[in-house]
């Protein structure tokens, strides 16, 4: 009787997938040295929640471990086959997003802007266009300056808590212009959306910490024209090498 089947067509599909798990296996030990500089980096910011005095320091920190996640995107990207960026992205995404949150957090605690999807990129070692190889996808990017937002929140109540009283009306000026920046996306209904429609609870949230200081008369007179002046200088000053964008630049 003879073989309709021939046994080699197998053999060759075997060889696919042995290739196949190698590079996901190299992918995943790459991404695990991500996760873990990057749960260094998370590690490192949680002192501003208990001692304000330590934020310099701690972004100092957080950024050294930062520039250790660049080489190994860099490491990361050589393992991709050209043209399968998204084939195998769902191994860092993740970790990506809360990266750019990690980002994110350190350039508005140093100058008070939200940091561009380029600046991240370059920080990371990372290209900005789909066509120019391993990049920031712009979800990512957007995910990750809404995790930003959430630790706002929660940096705006302890803040009071250690009697900075004037930190959380910043903070509340730069979340409606964040939240208005959002707002002019034309968002489809994914992960994405969905993080963001949480975004008005972490707004509402500081107003509520913002109304406690004004009723309470802890709010200080301040010139808020004067003060935006001062932002934008602050802006301008700020070294191209860590060089910030404001919420426009979404």
């Amino acid at each position: 009787m003879s073989n309709f089947v021939n046994l080699s067509i197998f053999e060759n599909y075997q060889k696919y997938i042995d290739n196949e798990q190698e590079i996901r296996e190299k992918i995943r030990l790459m991404v695990r040295k991500i996760e873990q500089n990057t749960k260094e980096a998370a590690i490192q910011l949680q002192i501003i929640h208990c001692d304000l005095s330590k934020i310099d320091d701690a972004c100092g920190k957080a950024r050294k471990t930062i520039a250790a996640c660049s080489e190994n995107y860099q490491s990361l990207s050589e393992l991709i086959p050209h043209g399968q960026y998204y084939r195998y992205s769902d191994h860092w995404t993740y970790i990506t997003q809360r990266l750019v949150f990690i980002i994110a957090m350190v350039v508005y605690l140093e100058a008070g802007f939200l940091v561009t999807r380029e600046t991240v990129a370059e920080m990371l070692g990372l290209k900005t266009n789909q066509a120019d190889g391993f990049h920031l996808d712009i979800e990512d990017y957007l995910m990750g300056i809404l995790q930003m937002a959430s630790e706002l929140s929660r940096f705006a109540t302890n803040s009071v808590t250690l009697g900075d009283y004037d930190r959380p009306l910043h903070i509340s000026r730069f979340m409606a212009n964040l939240n208005a920046g959002y707002r002019l996306l034309n968002l489809k209904n994914d992960g994405l959306r969905k993080r963001f429609d949480a975004l008005k609870y972490d707004v509402k949230k500081i107003e509520e910490v913002v109304y406690d200081i004004s009723i309470r008369g802890l709010k200080n007179i301040t010139n808020e024209a004067t003060d935006e002046t001062s932002n934008k200088e602050t802006e301008e000053n700020y070294s191209s090498t860590n060089a910030v964008g404001t919420v426009e630049n979404i």
